[in-house]
């Protein structure tokens, strides 16, 4: 069967860095049964002939209006579809969508008619609000990593930017690789749109990571292997966490003065107030 990623070479390699993606987070564990979603802007491989191409499907309804994301393209993975068998068979799996000119509705455009995630609303109203930004993120990453959720069985991790201070403090490769810290959310109903103000609200204060309350981690970046890396920066600060934590002890930590020093020499964002 042609597939629409032939003789395109751009389209393809975005394409496999979800497929590669998908496979980390199911050898980590973090994408149990369907769990876990992944969107990619990717209008900027678009060309002529794929302009050219006709539905699959009739359109179907957003639920609302994006109007930045007019004429937009997107691979999003399918509604109940596995990371395990997206990370063989990316196109079987996901499909590939274009926004329609009323900015309320989308088509699948290829390559078969896999109807996108349930959470498409969700990611798409936050792809229409970096876009609006005007921000290069191109990706957003819905994950389950299993430390980082623990950390939000104890209250006080949900606290403002505390996980954020503790996680930093760990291993200065996370200060340095997710300088903007980790947004917190309280449990709110999975796919609610509720759940995706929220999310939006803490991407607007300016984490580029956001976390689910005994859910899950959204992510955005430029691309889906750099939203990815900032999910398992993180996490390894987590894991390192319960490591000391099961040896009996309090981990230490870097000290403020160790952080500032490298946010100082590093050029990174300082911390939220």
């Amino acid at each position: 069967m042609n597939s629409i990623l032939d003789s395109r070479p751009d389209l393809k390699s975005r394409i496999d860095a979800v497929a590669e993606v998908a496979g980390y987070l199911w050898s980590k564990g973090w994408a149990e049964r369907n769990g876990g979603n992944i969107t990619v802007n990717i209008t900027e491989c678009v060309d002529a002939r794929m302009e050219a191409l006709t539905s699959l499907m009739p359109p179907l309804p957003i639920g609302r209006v994006l109007p930045h994301l007019k004429g937009c393209w997107f691979y999003c993975k399918g509604t109940g579809k596995r990371m395990r068998d997206l990370a063989r068979y990316p196109m079987q799996n996901g499909s590939i969508i274009r926004i329609a000119p009323d900015c309320a509705s989308y088509e699948i455009v290829a390559d078969l008619p896999v109807l996108p995630t349930s959470e498409l609303p969700s990611h798409l109203s936050v792809h229409n609000y970096l876009t609006g930004k005007g921000l290069p993120y191109k990706a957003s990453l819905h994950t389950h990593p299993i430390e980082l959720v623990a950390l939000t069985h104890d209250r006080k991790w949900m606290e403002k930017d505390a996980a954020t201070r503790m996680l930093w403090s760990m291993i200065p490769e996370t200060r340095a690789f997710c300088p903007r810290g980790l947004g917190m959310v309280p449990y709110m109903l999975p796919s609610s749109q509720e759940l995706a103000q929220a999310t939006l609200e803490e991407l607007s204060r300016g984490y580029d990571v956001v976390m689910w309350e005994k859910h899950g981690v959204f992510a955005v970046d430029t691309d889906i292997m750099n939203a990815f890396d900032q999910v398992d920066v993180l996490n390894k600060s987590a894991q390192i966490y319960i490591a000391a934590r099961n040896m009996g002890f309090e981990p230490e930590g870097m000290t403020d003065c160790q952080m500032d020093e490298l946010a100082r020499v590093f050029n990174l964002p300082r911390q939220k107030a």
